[in-house]
């Protein structure tokens, strides 16, 4: 069975860090895109980055500077490193595979207190 699980959330304060990781099972993630999602309270689920097959990353504005996407091909793993972490930062965060048929995992809780 093709899963995704993430974790590494958590609640941390203003200016605090988490490293969320997506491991992959069931598949290779040696080909295809990956990217992290976000989906705050209230709001649609929103892609902040990918990273190609290859480790080519891109990131959202809001994000740029503080949150870094890497892979691991050989853990199959996709990590999302978060850096100076703000209130607007919470959300539940999810992984997804872009390659046919798509996968999303189940998410894992990002809380930031002020």
């Amino acid at each position: 069975q093709e899963q995704l699980v993430e974790s590494g959330g958590g609640l941390v304060h203003t200016g605090g860090s988490l490293t969320l990781s997506c491991l992959a099972s069931g598949f290779s993630l040696s080909s295809g895109l990956m990217s992290w999602y976000r989906q705050a309270p209230g709001k649609e689920r929103q892609l902040i980055a990918s990273i190609s097959s290859s480790g080519t990353p891109n990131y959202i504005d809001s994000i740029q500077g503080r949150f870094t996407i890497s892979r691991d091909n050989a853990k199959n793993t996709v990590w999302l490193e978060m850096n100076n972490l703000q209130p607007d930062d919470t959300a539940v965060y999810y992984c997804k595979r872009w390659s046919q048929p798509s996968l999303w995992g189940q998410g894992t809780q990002v809380t930031v207190s002020s």
